[in-house]
């Protein structure tokens, strides 16, 4: 398919508001630039029941949690989808991301779980991956006070947060720890040698997501090339993909990510595990966030919504 026409007015409109390449920026100025970009974006917010912020211990500081419960909070316990931003591991916040995990919350009457992991350069792999997986014990150890239902407990995010999830999954099997339901991973970054086919064909001209930009967070993230070997950094490099719970993937076709997460959601199908791979046509990377201003972002979650409570 071609590039979707509301993309490439998207496209169009973001070079007349100048919006700057993230690798020209500092990471300071780029996240600034990204919360700003979603102020303008999601002036208009879903609603949801209550939104509570706060703290948990973490390996090294404290770590933020934002807590969203759904209207239709008629249960005593609801699932519980602990979501992790994207943004390269560099970028993306709380804020960045709020407008999409309310319309998720509201979609699914989950209890969303939003987590604020430390982001590089300050702080660089395998922090992040620390954070996240403090946070997805906890959260899970304390669900009867959260009044979540620990038998329907989500990972899921994504870019660097599919990363973080799929990641989740893996330490989550690995170490005995919590018992995940369903891994959701919407674009994900699985592969940090960032090359290949789809690399090469989109490295340019197709959103904010480049060749040079996926470098930029590498370069950031990673404390030395031979991380982006090490599965917490390239899950797609695990050893072994089986017995990860159920796994639901988007890809973009006009993504530099695309050809990385055809092949892992390829990679736990031949490893036995069950996998729901969507390719969304016509599509650029970070369409899901994107929803206020394409149909496709508004479709998309409308149908991560309609799987998830499918499956629940």
């Amino acid at each position: 398919m071609t590039l979707n026409p509301q993309v490439v007015t998207l496209i169009e409109k973001m070079k007349e508001a100048n919006i700057q390449p993230t690798f020209t920026m500092s990471p300071t100025d780029a996240r600034n630039q990204m919360d700003e970009m979603a102020k303008v974006r999601d002036k208009e917010r879903t609603q949801v029941l209550s939104i509570e912020d706060f703290d948990i211990p973490g390996p090294a500081s404290n770590i933020s949690i934002r807590l969203y419960r759904p209207l239709e909070a008629n249960a005593k316990e609801l699932p519980i989808w602990v979501y992790f931003h994207g943004g390269g591991h560099v970028i993306g916040s709380l804020d960045s991301h709020d407008e999409v995990v309310r319309a998720f919350c509201s979609g699914t009457n989950c209890i969303m779980a939003s987590v604020d992991y430390r982001l590089a350069p300050e702080h660089k792999f395998p922090a992040a991956i620390d954070d996240s997986y403090a946070a997805v014990e906890w959260l899970f150890d304390n669900c009867e006070k959260l009044g979540a239902d620990k038998n329907k407990f989500i990972v899921g995010g994504d870019s660097a947060g599919a990363n973080i999830a799929a990641v989740m999954a893996i330490m989550s099997r690995d170490n005995g720890g919590p018992r995940i339901l369903s891994q959701q991973l919407i674009y994900p970054v699985v592969d940090y040698a960032c090359e290949g086919g789809s690399y090469d064909k989109f490295a340019n001209g197709y959103g904010p997501l480049t060749k040079e930009g996926m470098l930029w967070f590498q370069n950031h993230y990673l404390r030395s090339n031979e991380d982006k070997n090490d599965w917490r950094a390239s899950p797609i490099k695990a050893s072994n993909l089986s017995g990860l719970p159920h796994t639901a993937i988007i890809t973009a076709e006009y993504d530099v990510l695309h050809d990385e997460g055809v092949v892992f959601a390829k990679s736990l199908m031949s490893s036995g595990v069950s996998v729901e791979h969507t390719d969304w046509p016509g599509m650029i990377h970070g369409f899901v966030s994107l929803a206020p201003y394409l149909d496709d972002g508004k479709a998309a979650i409308t149908y991560i919504c309609n799987r998830i409570n499918k499956l629940l």
